[in-house]
């Protein structure tokens, strides 16, 4: 009798307990959450790329030094809003779907970017144009505070497990692609409209593309499914309201979800924090900061600096999926680290080599960047949703992504430029990625292993019925092995002393 209690208590897997990814549905979810990433990065790339430009149609009063920041405080005024975003989008994701909110956050953008193209001027209308600006950027950073978090959780959701590494870096292949496509626009209308084309009405092009894109993209989410792992949560919610379960539907209320991953999974959200702080901050040095950095403060032609950024991004998007790959045979932890460690030690070389001139060793420079990056941003799709529980993910990976982006990430660009026009000192980006390589590292210390192991909150995923049934027979043969075990030691204690 005690035996069979303990094989219940140790009970193996059953093959229900399986989940077997449908082919088709996976690579449908991956392409539609990626795209809404290429819709939120072209942006990105449009507004990092036309800065300069940007700052002498809406402050035309500043000095070029100061009209570089104002320009990048409106940019980082989006992402202070965008923790209200995931405080209001990743709660709900949790509670109506992660499809319905993927689909009204790129309406949201798609609307809010599209708007930026028929602004009127600061020659138009005065102070009331870069107040236009910063409205579109406050919808911006609204909407894309639920975009990520609920990207991630999407694919991570739909992946088998032992692909999660590669089907997520899928993701932030399309956050590259993005910016490397509204970064070429930008270059391309540059090349031949010229400084002051662009400067009178060939900035609007960009944002106008911006409008198509958003109704592919909602086109796609708009067909999608919801994930396995969300059908399974959303059916024991339901049961557990049919019992009337007044401690359960305080749990489900939105201040229950709160009180929860604030005090039961705090270290989950630090280290997500961290993390999040390591990838973005490289993140936006590289694509929002750099273009300007060697442009106006080391006087490199725009059209060399934008070529060489745009070469980095290129080389990003073809290492990333590579990087997914590996994290799925080596371990997310490894990669995070090996990235980390090699942040703190070549970042200052790299911003060195970037200031030498010409174009041999700043693209050197910029390619070491790049490959920094890619570490993270292979990585991070796969490793952020896997900290918490399902019932919880999108909430808790929206409200912890948001928080840190905002703080540290998406004023990068702000603060950098902030601190060269303070200092003179060009290398104040090096030791910013130092700062963060070592913030990092500490984060990752405290990060478990997750490759091939199921999402928290959720069962086993595969690729095929064979492989669910070989997951099944393993996990009997363990449960019994564990079970004769302990039953053994039982014996033990209860076996009298031999005299």
């Amino acid at each position: 009798m005690v035996r069979t209690v303990i094989r219940r208590r140790k009970r193996s897997l059953r093959e229900q307990d399986v989940t077997v990814t449908d082919p088709p549905k996976v690579r449908r979810a991956v392409t539609a959450a990626a795209l809404g990433n290429t819709m939120e990065w072209f942006d990105f790339g449009v507004y990092a790329y036309l800065a300069g430009t940007l700052g002498k149609v809406f402050f035309p009063s500043s000095s070029p030094g100061a009209q570089v920041v104002s320009t990048f405080a409106t940019f980082a005024a989006a992402f202070l809003v965008r923790p209200l975003g995931g405080l209001v989008f990743g709660p709900l994701g949790d509670r109506v779907g992660r499809q319905k909110v993927l689909a009204l956050t790129m309406i949201m953008m798609a609307a809010s970017t599209f708007a930026v193209g028929f602004l009127p001027t600061y020659a138009a209308v005065g102070f009331a144009a870069p107040l236009l600006l910063l409205v579109c950027r406050l919808v911006q950073g609204f909407s894309t505070g639920g975009e990520y978090a609920g990207a991630t959780t999407y694919i991570a959701e739909y992946a088998p497990d032992k692909r999660r590494g590669f089907l997520g870096s899928w993701l932030d292949f399309g956050t590259f692609v993005g910016y490397s496509l509204g970064s070429g626009l930008v270059t391309v209308l540059t090349a031949v409209l010229g400084t002051d084309g662009m400067t009178d009405w060939g900035w609007r092009i960009p944002f106008f593309v911006a409008g198509p894109m958003g109704l592919i993209g909602l086109y796609m989410r708009l067909k999608l499914e919801e994930t396995p792992a969300f059908q399974r949560e959303e059916e024991a919610q339901a049961r557990a309201r049919k019992e009337n379960d007044p401690v359960e539907e305080a749990r489900q209320s939105g201040k229950g979800r709160l009180k929860e991953i604030f005090t039961r999974h705090w270290q989950a959200v630090l280290i997500c924090m961290g993390l999040v702080l390591l990838y973005n901050v490289t993140n936006y040095m590289v694509t929002s900061y750099l273009p300007t950095y060697m442009s106006q403060t080391l006087g490199e032609p725009e059209t060399t600096s934008q070529l060489l950024v745009l070469g980095t991004m290129l080389l990003v998007v073809l290492m990333i999926t590579t990087v997914g790959r590996t994290s799925d045979r080596w371990g997310r932890r490894p990669v995070f680290m090996a990235g980390s460690v090699a942040l703190i030690v070549l970042a200052a070389p790299a911003f060195l080599l970037i200031r030498q001139g010409g174009i041999l060793l700043p693209a050197i420079g910029c390619a070491v960047l790049g490959l920094l990056l890619v570490c993270f941003a292979g990585t991070a799709a796969s490793t952020l949703p896997a900290l918490f529980p399902t019932r919880l993910r999108y909430g808790a990976l929206s409200i912890a992504f948001n928080i840190s982006v905002s703080l540290f990430g998406g004023t990068t660009p702000l603060f950098a430029s902030a601190l060269v026009e303070a200092t003179g000192d060009e290398m104040v980006p090096a030791y910013y990625l130092m700062v963060a390589g070592v913030i990092g590292l500490v984060a990752t210390f405290f990060l478990h292993e997750t490759a091939g192991r199921p999402l928290r909150g959720s069962g086993p995923m595969v690729e095929t019925p064979e492989q669910a049934r070989q997951l099944v027979a393993r996990s009997r043969t363990t449960a019994g092995r564990q079970a004769r075990d302990v039953w053994l030691r039982v014996r033990h204690l209860w076996r009298p002393p031999d005299k």
